[in-house]
């Protein structure tokens, strides 16, 4: 479920669980950039952000260094942080609510301070900042991609279900002006991550996400993987730098994306990436460079993720900002990409908008769905 529970290490700290990134143009504010982490997985109506665990956004130039069959992007070392860090929730004497407070770190610049939970969020000069309880806005359906993948063919019904109806997620969202990213020729392609670290000092990087379902829909599956059929990597690949792999993993990520990539391939009964002779998959080194690439020179767009690097294999200039917004439908653009090459017809799995579609204004993400009937009991009693 794009980055949701990614592993053992994301389950056992779901305080530190990257859900999804998303990176855009504003809608609202044009010439601004919106860069969206969402945290904790089925939050529910009490949830607060961990006073020891930072959300950070890092963002590097990119260009287009290859086209065609060699598409990849070069990575400059420069690099552009917003940093959010939470104090622990206080109460105060008068018995009203707990509050928290955060701040924002953005580069080269002084700290902004925000509420948790406030739904205006904090402005300043060139930035605004939102973080608090959201309804999740990703959607897919869940046992039609697993009976898919174990049936080896595709499955997907006309109407899906979505398998995160009625999530909530704690969220950050930052939206900066553009012009100091831009600033001494940078740009207009920017590399973005999202890291969970540990606050303070030593920020012991917990878990990094780039790209959609890399970890949950490309990774996770062991049994067609020929050498590390009994290794779980996405523990491993989440506490990798985004921006330089480590060579100690890096063969078992090459072969377990050759071996999955080639399965997604089969799912229609045709190949549209042939292997080459050492049985490399042609997607298997641009996915590894895992980041979300956003054009911020051009609009908001709601369809364009994967659009950057799909113009790259197609050898043609990309038409749109790329990047990822919350109402795109990341999934059926990835199972079209991946099972025939963008050649075919467009294959979806039947689910096409969230619980609550996100808005085109800041925060941008809807308010938090109401908890289930038995969830309002149990507070209740």
């Amino acid at each position: 479920m794009s980055d949701h529970f990614s592993g053992p290490r994301a389950i056992a700290g779901p305080a530190g669980d990257i859900c999804d990134l998303y990176a855009f143009p504003s809608p609202e504010r044009p010439g601004h950039l919106v860069l969206v982490m969402t945290v904790l997985p089925r939050a529910g109506p009490s949830a607060w952000f961990s006073d020891a665990i930072g959300c950070r956004f890092r963002l590097r130039p990119a260009t287009v260094a290859g086209a065609g069959p060699a598409a990849a992007f070069a990575v400059g070392a420069e690099e552009l942080v917003f940093d959010c860090t939470f104090d622990a929730p206080r109460s105060s004497d008068s018995g009203a609510a707990p509050v928290q407070q955060g701040r924002c770190t953005p580069p080269g610049g002084a700290p902004l301070a925000f509420r948790v939970h406030d739904q205006q969020g904090a402005g300043a000069e060139g930035l605004r900042v939102f973080a608090g309880l959201r309804s999740d806005p990703f959607f897919l359906d869940l046992p039609a991609l697993q009976v898919t993948v174990r049936g080896g063919r595709l499955a997907f019904k006309e109407v899906g279900s979505n398998s995160l109806a009625g999530f909530n997620v704690l969220s950050v969202v930052v939206e900066a002006d553009c012009a100091p990213l831009l600033r001494d020729g940078r740009g207009p392609l920017f590399a973005v991550v999202a890291e969970t670290v540990v606050a303070g000092k030593l920020p012991i990087r917990l878990e990094r996400v780039g790209r959609p379902e890399v970890k949950n829909v490309i990774l996770a599956w062991k049994d067609y993987d020929p050498v590390n059929r009994d290794l779980e990597l996405r523990d491993l690949y989440g506490l990798e730098d985004a921006f330089h792999l480590g060579k100690d993993y890096l063969g078992a990520y090459w072969a377990r994306l050759n071996a999955n990539l080639a399965v997604f391939d089969r799912l229609d009964g045709q190949t549209d990436w042939p292997l080459d002779g050492p049985g490399a998959h042609p997607l298997t080194e641009l996915l590894l460079a895992d980041h979300l690439v956003v054009d911020v020179s051009k609009p908001y767009a709601g369809d364009s993720f994967l659009e950057i690097e799909r113009a790259m294999l197609q050898g043609r200039p990309h038409a749109t900002c790329g990047g990822r917004s919350p109402n795109d439908d990341v999934m059926d653009t990835l199972y079209t990409l991946l099972v025939n090459a963008g050649g075919g017809p467009r294959i979806g799995d039947g689910v096409d908008r969230a619980t609550a579609p996100a808005t085109g204004a800041f925060p941008y993400l809807a308010p938090p769905n109401p908890p289930p009937p038995a969830a309002e009991h149990r507070e209740a009693s």
